[in-house]
């Protein structure tokens, strides 16, 4: 019989079920998973997060939020007015989403242009917000690359949404590809072990798609393309990352932009 490792003339059949040592019933701390010595029960355990499993910084998150930011400045600066009115200016004009343009225009730039510029004040700071709370996230778990891979993936498939849904109707905003960080978030808690409902993802997901279709002037076509886009995207990433490869992760996210370009192409002819 073994004894306690603090009183040796004590037998015990129990050990600590953090360290091993065998403790008696003096020395036994109870914890919800089994009986601790006094050195263990002491140790207060490390609570797994998301934060917690970093691989780096958030620099590309910064750097989308400064290009933004800078969009939204040229806007001002040529004639808009934050959103108080009407008009957002010539840069706007000429980069929002639109599909005649991009169909007879050839003004196949409008893809991408459109999703970082705003229709005003709130809007760009709403948008801001949640992407600096899902980079915080999302970006050091899996790295500035796959990171920038979901985020554009994300962002061409939520122009290729915006598109189908309603060619003729301009728009702009990140919204799409922030859709695409939240569908991402969520398939990488998932993998990770925790659940994305208790997070907050889940209802965050749910409570923006209410009030894209709630709110008259959203385009919730962006909204639900970006979503599928970035959740895409990040079930890639995933199996990138089971193969240890990153390349294949990469070149799955081309793909899935390539058919997303493909697809708003073919909506803006429409």
């Amino acid at each position: 019989m073994a004894t306690c490792y603090r009183h040796p003339s004590r037998q015990t059949g129990v050990s600590c079920s953090n360290c091993g040592r065998s403790i008696c019933p003096d020395c036994m701390t109870p914890t919800p998973v089994g009986m601790r010595c006094p050195e263990c029960s002491r140790d207060r355990t490390k609570v797994r997060s998301a934060r917690t499993m970093t691989r780096g910084g958030t620099e590309v998150t910064k750097v989308l939020i400064a290009i933004n930011v800078i969009a939204f400045l040229a806007e001002l600066s040529s004639g808009g007015n934050g959103g108080f009115g009407n008009p957002n200016g010539s840069v706007a004009t000429r980069g929002e989403l639109f599909g005649p343009a991009i169909s007879q225009g050839h003004e196949y730039y409008r893809l991408v242009t459109s999703a970082f510029l705003h229709a005003g004040f709130l809007h760009i700071a709403f948008n801001m917000y949640l992407l600096w709370i899902l980079g915080q996230m999302l970006e050091p778990a899996i790295g500035s690359v796959r990171f920038a891979a979901i985020y554009a993936t994300a962002l061409l498939a939520g122009s290729m949404g915006a598109l189908i849904v309603d060619p003729t109707t301009p728009s702009l905003g990140a919204s799409g590809a922030i859709f695409g960080l939240m569908g991402a978030a969520f398939v990488e808690l998932r993998a990770r072990g925790f659940d994305p409902m208790r997070s907050g993802i889940g209802g965050l997901i749910v409570i923006n798609l209410i009030i894209s279709f709630v709110i008259p002037g959203i385009s919730w076509g962006a909204h639900v393309g970006g979503l599928i886009g970035g959740t895409l995207a990040a079930l890639i990433v995933r199996v990138g990352d089971r193969y240890r490869s990153q390349a294949l992760a990469l070149a799955g996210c081309v793909v899935l932009s390539a058919a997303a370009v493909a697809g708003a192409l073919a909506a803006a002819a429409a």
